[in-house]
């Protein structure tokens, strides 16, 4: 239970603070600064965190960690289920907080949607939306990979690692998908635009599903295969 608690505070952190900070600043095209500062939020969070609840529960905060975690042979079906539901309840808290700073209208949202992420960047493309998501997220999962790795020797800097490529990967993501690479940080923010009356982030929300799990899961298979038995 410590660890469903675990991966609940972290995943409420991390879109807190990085769909946070997409709302505030915005990610528009003509504004590079805002793209830095989200990429390097949503990082940084990955990078608080890790080393606050890793020794507890890994830090995953991301149901695609999660799987490639459960196809490494890491956690079995029970543990991974139980990840992915305190996973999406943290998102949701975290959604909720932001909902409660934005409601008074005092602040506006300069992403139209908490944060949400979309295909607008990509010209409504489902296709090239799931490709960018494989995409990033094999990359951030096989760094993951390689810096937990019992041979890396990477020792107390895995955090910062993982942390700095999360926000590599959303330097190129943002204009693109606002870069998920993370089911539950999209699902929360989607379902809280909806209820603000922005439907349109429920409609391609599949694709923030489909394209991370995707991406996970073929990295874990491409690491296990290069990596090899001790």
């Amino acid at each position: 239970m410590k660890k469903y608690v675990a991966e609940c505070i972290g995943t409420a952190v991390l879109v807190t603070m990085g769909c946070g900070t997409a709302m505030l600043v915005g990610c528009d095209a003509a504004s590079g600064s805002g793209y830095l500062l989200t990429a390097l939020a949503f990082g940084l969070s990955i990078v608080a965190m890790a080393y606050s609840i890793g020794n507890i529960s890994g830090c995953h905060v991301n149901p695609a960690v999660s799987l490639a975690v459960l196809i490494s042979g890491g956690m079995n079906v029970k543990e991974f289920i139980g990840y992915v539901v305190a996973q999406v309840i943290g998102a949701f808290c975290g959604s909720a907080i932001l909902m409660g700073i934005w409601s008074s209208g005092m602040v506006e949202d300069m992403t139209g949607g908490y944060g949400a992420n979309g295909l607008a960047g990509v010209n409504n493309s489902v296709f090239a939306g799931l490709l960018v998501e494989v995409v990033l997220t094999f990359i951030f999962v096989m760094a993951i990979m390689g810096v937990t790795s019992k041979k890396a020797g990477h020792g107390s800097f895995g955090g910062l690692v993982i942390g700095l490529t999360l926000t590599f990967v959303h330097i190129l993501g943002i204009g693109l998908t606002g870069t998920s690479v993370n089911p539950a940080r999209s699902i929360a923010p989607a379902v809280f635009a909806a209820i603000a009356g922005n439907t349109d982030p429920i409609a391609s929300l599949w694709v923030f599903i489909v394209g991370p799990l995707v991406g996970a899961a073929l990295a874990a298979c491409v690491y296990k295969a290069l990596e090899g038995k001790e």
